[in-house]
């Protein structure tokens, strides 16, 4: 479905339509597994799979796992559907999943809980003839240790995404795949616009695992980080003359007592609000922490050229239209953050051998790879689309999913 525009009347017409048909859709499969005796609730949800049709994965859907207490089949049902857009909007032959379990990660029986859940589940597996892709880890899973009993229990290393390197896995999460994604983003918006990436500044809000590799990828392509924020080091911090490359190196291991011992060598504690560094001078802002951080009572604070999204929808519909009206240039989550689910997709289709993996950690270069092609060509594609229909890229990120997910109906 390439299609093209010749003004923004026309474009809007061709997006209203498919977004109304992708509302309209409804899971291809949506499935309640129970064990009474021990108290296990789960679900499966693949929301659409005709995107995959000729793919490596022919007729699949793929998501992680949630684990929550009081999680419903709904509330799987909607991340399902978000599956399915994140998935085509990353470029994927892959239809969207998501599986779920009614579960406190606290629990003490936890383990057994989980094992069986994944028992219950297995005869959708798309590797016994179903067409759900199997789990992956999400809120409520306990890296590493889902993977390795989800594996044992059903005795294959295909049922799981996320695994440690030494199970076949790319271990996306330790790897930082998805911040690369972000950090990719971000260069190639500051390159379309034509900065050079060595002369920028930038701004991480959250140095968790999204975060820290944010700042250690972006820094390898030469940015200058000059502020951060995280609640966990007490607010937000500048730095004059950019941070040390052993700061850096902290953030990226996530080795809290040198990051505190840094900040205060290196760093200027600009307020203990984190909140502050959305508002800094900066050439590309990261949010990286929460959702909806910036909104319609802050927005007109923001000073940044650009925005890549790292967290999972950090601003509000109404704060991307007062972005666009400002000409802050935003790459969404969409676009800048699937590295989680590209790698999750070398894992299933790599012919690597577990041997191979351990000694080249080949499928960790693959999905890096991968991921730097994928977020490259689609932030170019929405800048492209940005360039020709002037709408703002949040519109355009969802735009190119239904498109893609509409391809081949």
């Amino acid at each position: 479905m390439d299609i093209k525009f010749s003004n923004s009347a026309e474009f809007l017409e061709v997006y209203e339509s498919l977004k109304d048909k992708f509302e309209c859709m409804d899971a291809e499969l949506e499935i309640t597994v129970r064990d009474p005796s021990l108290g296990v609730e789960g679900f499966v949800v693949v929301w659409n799979t005709a995107i995959s049709r000729g793919g490596k994965l022919d007729g699949c859907g793929k998501g992680g796992t949630r684990i929550k207490e009081g999680l419903t089949l709904n509330d799987v049902k909607r991340l399902a559907r978000s599956m399915a857009e994140k998935n085509a909007a990353a470029g994927l032959p892959l239809g969207g999943a998501k599986s779920g379990l009614n579960l406190d990660p606290d629990d003490p029986d936890y383990e057994k809980k989980f094992r069986r859940f994944t028992k219950l589940c297995a005869p959708y597996l798309y590797e016994n003839g179903g067409i759900f892709g199997g789990f992956g880890y999400d809120v409520g899973g306990k890296p590493p240790l889902n993977a390795l009993w989800a594996c044992d229990e059903l005795g294959t290393l295909r049922c799981f995404t996320g695994k440690p390197i030494d199970m076949g896995g790319t271990d996306y999460d330790k790897e930082g795949i998805a911040g690369l994604g972000v950090a990719v983003a971000a260069k190639t918006t500051l390159e379309y616009y034509g900065h050079d990436v060595s002369t920028s500044t930038f701004a991480v809000q959250g140095i968790g695992a999204m975060g820290g590799a944010v700042v250690r990828y972006l820094s390898e392509y030469g940015g200058k980080l000059s502020y951060l924020s995280d609640y966990v080091y007490g607010g937000t911090w500048a730095f004059e003359n950019g941070a040390s490359q052993a700061l850096i190196d902290a953030i990226a291991k996530h080795d809290g007592e040198t990051i505190k011992e840094l900040l205060g060598q290196e760093g200027v504690l600009v307020s203990d609000d984190c909140d502050q560094v959305l508002y800094q001078e900066v050439d590309v802002l990261f949010p990286c922490a929460l959702e909806d951080v910036l909104h319609k009572g802050n927005v007109d604070k923001v000073k940044a050229r650009y925005i890549s999204e790292g967290a999972n929808n950090p601003t509000s519909d109404e704060a991307h239209v007062v972005l666009h009206e400002k000409g802050v240039v935003v790459v969404p989550d969409i676009i800048a953050n699937p590295g989680g689910i590209i790698a999750a997709f070398v894992e299933l289709t790599s012919n690597v051998s577990v041997e191979e993996n351990i000694q080249s950690q080949t499928k960790v270069k693959e999905a890096k790879n991968y991921t730097i092609e994928k977020v490259a060509e689609n932030t170019r594609e929405l800048l492209d689309l940005r360039e020709s229909v002037g709408q703002p890229t949040y519109i355009l990120g969802d735009f190119l999913a239904y498109k893609r997910i509409f391809k081949n109906a």
